[in-house]
């Protein structure tokens, strides 16, 4: 039987490390649960595992994706979904910091199958949020009561639907758990510690390499492209606009990966079935160890 091993938590928490010595003591494989690893070419900014990991340990659902192309949560739950009933090994580990991602293989998310429609968007961003919600309340007042007014991404993903399907959002959802074995392990440290090492993984993405990166992708796809204005990569293409200096591009970096890991925290911390370790431990792989075996054996 299939069984799963989860391994989540906020960004620079340590997940990827832990989940590599995990892999290979259980001979097992990893299957990324990162929104932005899933696209090629985005690797030091989005600190996808080197090639000499990746050779260590297979991984899946990395690369999967050209940067122009969008991949919805709907898509990455298919291809994980098929991936978790086709690969030859068990237990899996599912290991990232996109609680979305996660959730739909975890509680089988119903997702709608609707694709984006940029015309559609571009039409309704031009009303402007606070009319898209009261939109939204009229045609979904379900979706809107689990909405904040504030957001705009669920916000105007939950018209969207209406719009091309002429059903709710609300209707689409619901959920249809997997019936094989899944054991949820969560890391979290200390604010503080995990800001200090929020700021050394970013100084060692610059020294790795970023701002050449981001330079090569700027003049490969242009400026625009959606997935520049994301962590890390936005902050550097400003230092090459010449708006900011590098000194200051990587303090933003660091201010706004912080402001990224406390809302990946209260997403996570939200759900009562993670069990939590502590990233700073000397014997998590231990702990972990020790957990994952008790979970094997009962199940």
């Amino acid at each position: 039987m299939t069984k799963l091993i989860v391994i989540c938590g906020a960004t620079a928490t340590g997940k990827s490390g832990l989940a590599l010595s995990l892999a290979r003591k259980l001979g097992s494989v990893i299957l990324s649960a990162d929104s932005r690893q899933v696209y090629r070419e985005f690797n030091i900014g989005t600190a996808k595992p080197t090639t000499a990991e990746q050779k260590l340990v297979s991984h899946y659902l990395i690369d999967i994706c050209a940067p122009t192309d969008i991949m919805t949560v709907a898509d990455y739950q298919e291809q994980a979904q098929a991936l978790i009933a086709s690969v030859d090994v068990t237990p899996l580990l599912l290991v990232g910091g996109t609680g979305l991602y996660i959730r739909s293989i975890v509680q089988g998310m119903k997702i709608p199958k609707v694709a984006p429609h940029k015309e559609l968007r571009s039409q309704l961003e031009s009303f402007g949020q606070m009319q898209l919600y009261t939109m939204l309340q009229q045609v979904d007042p379900v979706a809107a009561q689990k909405i904040h007014p504030n957001d705009p991404v669920r916000t105007l993903r939950a018209l969207e639907v209406f719009y091309v399907t002429g059903r709710p959002i609300s209707q689409h959802q619901g959920e249809n758990p997997p019936n094989y074995p899944i054991l949820q392990i969560g890391l979290n440290c200390d604010f503080h510690d995990l800001t200090q090492r929020i700021a050394k993984r970013t100084e060692q993405m610059i020294a790795d390499g970023l701002v050449a990166e981001v330079e090569y992708l700027c003049h490969k796809y242009g400026a625009d492209l959606s997935l520049l204005n994301t962590l890390g990569y936005q902050e550097i293409k400003q230092y090459l606009a010449g708006e900011i200096s590098l000194d200051k591009a990587l303090e933003l970096t660091i201010l706004h990966t912080r402001q990224f890991a406390k809302s990946q925290r209260t997403w996570f911390t939200a759900y009562p079935k993670i069990e939590w370790f502590d990233a700073d431990n000397p014997n998590l792989l231990e702990q972990v160890w020790q957990r994952t075996q008790q979970f094997l054996t009962i199940n």
